[in-house]
């Protein structure tokens, strides 16, 4: 049989017929050594093997006899001269970028640094030559083949997709359902218990937290905490072994089970994916990866300062997408989480910084053109989280067309209406109108505005009724960290309450949310654990809460079933009705038609919209958000109408259909009213 040239060897290990193939690119190092070990106890490595640079800057080596399951790393040599933006150090054992599963996890110790622990002056950084060996994490080779069988993708429309934001963990940790030893994992993701509580709330997509390797922060690993959330990427092709089974020697084969089951219950599975920045921090992080393999290629630095590392992202450094290699990364690791895990999509965290330029967002630049004529690519869903902490780094609505957005402003203008804050009726309803102010004056379809109340970022839905404060001191930062201004309300007690009127009207207020989020134009996400009361117990960045804080409970209330109710009557609500192909029109509470901006419009608290269901069917929502109940106009040419949806109660509305004769209906205060009405005929009546 024919051998495979090495030029035409991927980067990274390739399980050949005679041994592995071992690749890996250094643009500037002298030298590459390839480190075998032979168990994640060892110390230092058993074999080191020279690889061979090409005229591509790739170095190679073949490894005769070698099998998957073997434990590796690279030590790199070359200038160690900081004012050139050169870090190498061959005291560090690096992990290599192209690695598909972690066989060891970084143990921290101070041999990990980059620089020694007493280096203050941020330009004049010696190295730290203390050998790494014992501590480094360490890359395993895996067999990556699959029997998918069947499988096949929903392929959802947008204008159908309900997002339902998940931890792979939090989610499952805790489910009385799921075997003991399957919870936390993907296996206990996948399981009947999930998936039927998915499928029954008709949620069409999973959007799962950060599953890519992670390295905790030190300053985690110093307080007993870890980076729960996973926003800190170690390996950006490597399941998470963190929710792997025991029991199971490769989770590549347990994540593909995962995605497998999903789509045949027909719910899809996008990734929250971060090439933003990377574990080793700024530059009194641990050198890892990237830092020692060519921190002059790999990591933005300063033009006038090389030594510095840019930093747009607020996590110490930032991925330079430039250089044609990087580049080529992270495209390589989107194509292979569609290619060989089958997942349906990205939400890119922090994703105006992988759309800059030299300058400044260029959303017609070549990352975006790169995805948009990509095969593969180009047919999967993409989400932006629309800003990053660099110049300018806020650009909701300007992702190129086919890409969907977070929309903090819907998140915010929905809380602060719901609140009773003066002047935001106008908001409300373009925020409900699908944001056309945003979206529709460049030519976007309405799906592009991903509308959300709350995320994994900030207050649970449960805690923004709750709680006005932040409540972060498990955190270890003296309650620092975190939004200061939620536009929460805890409606005059901070905290839960045994009160039972003031619990009824903060249940009615879940019910506002949630009942606005899933009837406005857009595509919905809703952050798992909330259509169950989940609390955070007023933590509003729980990003380091590996228990119960964050996991979900589900032992629940009568409160919380009832909850858990309205979700699932309000979802189907929504898929009767095309939110996003019909048209909107904004009444007054007298009735009055009223148009952005005016007056009249911004000063409302009450208003009457209107929405062409099809072309049968009226829809008309009566928004109630003051303290007072109102008397609405009914506007619209139907025959009759039927209340489907009233939020001051929290059973189905059982209210027969009304009579064209009734002129007006009322509202209670802070609530929401639904109404289908059929449109008049205007055929003449046929006779026998």
């Amino acid at each position: 049989m024919p051998q495979t040239p090495p030029e035409l060897y991927p980067l990274g290990p390739t399980v050949t017929e005679t041994g592995i193939h071992f690749s890996l690119f250094s643009e500037h190092a002298t030298a590459v050594e390839l480190c075998l070990f032979e168990s994640v106890t060892s110390t230092k490595e058993s074999q080191r093997i020279a690889l061979d640079k090409d005229a591509d800057s790739i170095w190679r080596a073949h490894v005769p006899n070698l099998k998957p399951g073997c434990l590796y790393g690279y030590r790199v040599y070359g200038p160690y001269h900081p004012a050139e933006g050169h870090r190498f150090n061959p005291s560090k054992l690096l992990i290599d970028p192209y690695a598909k599963a972690l066989g060891r996890t970084m143990q921290w110790h101070e041999a990990m640094r980059s620089v020694p622990l007493d280096a203050s002056d941020q330009h004049d950084q010696p190295s730290n030559d203390q050998d790494n060996a014992p501590y480094a994490p360490l890359a395993k080779v895996v067999d990556t083949s699959f029997d998918w069988g069947e499988d096949h993708p929903p392929e959802t429309p947008w204008e159908e997709t309900i997002l339902y934001e998940a931890h792979v963990k939090g989610m499952t940790q805790q489910h009385p359902d799921i075997p003991e030893e399957w919870r936390g994992t993907y296996t206990g993701l996948a399981s009947e218990p999930v998936l039927e509580h998915l499928t029954r709330l008709g949620i069409t997509t999973i959007e799962l937290l950060p599953v890519h390797q992670i390295a905790d922060e030190y300053h985690l690993h110093k307080n007993g905490l870890t980076n729960y959330w996973g926003y800190n990427p170690l390996l950006l092709f490597a399941p998470d072994i963190r929710f792997a089974r025991r029991d199971m020697d490769n989770p590549l084969t347990e994540f593909k089970t995962m995605v497998q089951a999903f789509h045949r219950a027909g719910i899809e599975v996008i990734l929250d994916l971060v090439f933003n920045h990377t574990a080793e921090g700024d530059l009194h992080g641990p050198t890892l990866s990237f830092r020692g393999i060519d921190n002059a290629v790999y990591y933005r630095t300063d033009p006038d300062h090389p030594e510095l590392n840019i930093n747009f992202t607020g996590c110490g450094n930032t991925l330079n997408l430039h250089h044609p290699q990087v580049r080529q990364l992270v495209l390589d690791v989107l194509r292979y989480w569609v290619s060989e895990m089958h997942v349906d999509g990205f939400r890119l965290d922090l994703a105006v910084t992988v759309g800059r330029g030299r300058e400044s967002f260029e959303p017609e630049g070549i990352f975006f053109k790169s995805i948009r004529e990509d095969p593969v690519l180009s047919r999967v869903k993409w989400i932006a989280e629309p800003w990053d902490l660099g110049p300018d780094g806020y650009q909701l609505s300007n992702f190129p067309n086919g890409w969907s957005e977070w929309n903090d402003q819907y998140r915010q203008t929905i809380r602060k209406f719901w609140r009773g804050d003066p002047n935001q009726a106008g908001s409300l309803a373009k925020r409900v109108s699908g944001s056309p102010d945003l979206f529709s004056s460049k030519g976007r379809p309405l799906y592009s505005t991903v509308n959300y109340i709350t995320s994994h970022d900030g207050f649970t839905l449960e805690d923004l009724v709750t709680y006005e404060h932040k409540h972060n001191e498990a955190n270890g930062e003296n309650n620092q960290d975190g939004h200061n201004e939620q536009d929460s309300c805890s409606y005059g007690v901070e905290g839960p309450s045994d009160d039972p009127v003031l619990a009824s009207f903060r249940q009615q207020q879940k019910r506002n949310f949630l009942a606005t989020l899933l009837l406005s134009a857009g595509t919905p996400m809703i952050s798992g654990g909330d259509e169950i009361g989940r609390t955070q117990l007023g933590n509003n960045n729980a990003y380091c809460q590996d228990n119960p804080i964050n996991w979900y409970d589900w032992n629940l209330n009568k409160d919380q079933k009832s909850f858990l109710e309205f979700n699932r009557l309000i979802i189907q609500l929504r898929k009767q009705f095309p939110f996003n192909r019909g048209s909107w029109q904004w009444f007054h509470a007298n009735g009055q038609l009223l148009d952005f901006d005016t007056p009249d419009f911004i000063d409302a608290q009450c208003l009457e919209c209107m929405s062409f269901g099809n072309k049968n069917t009226l829809l008309l929502m009566l928004w109630n958000g003051s303290n007072q109940d109102c008397d609405f106009t009914l506007t619209g040419d139907a025959q009759t109408w039927k209340i489907l949806l009233d939020t001051s109660t929290p059973e189905k509305s059982e209210v027969p259909s009304i009579g064209k004769s009734l002129k007006t209906l009322n509202v209670a205060s802070r609530s929401l009213k639904v109404l289908s009405g059929a449109k008049k005929s205007t055929e003449p009546s046929k006779r026998d």
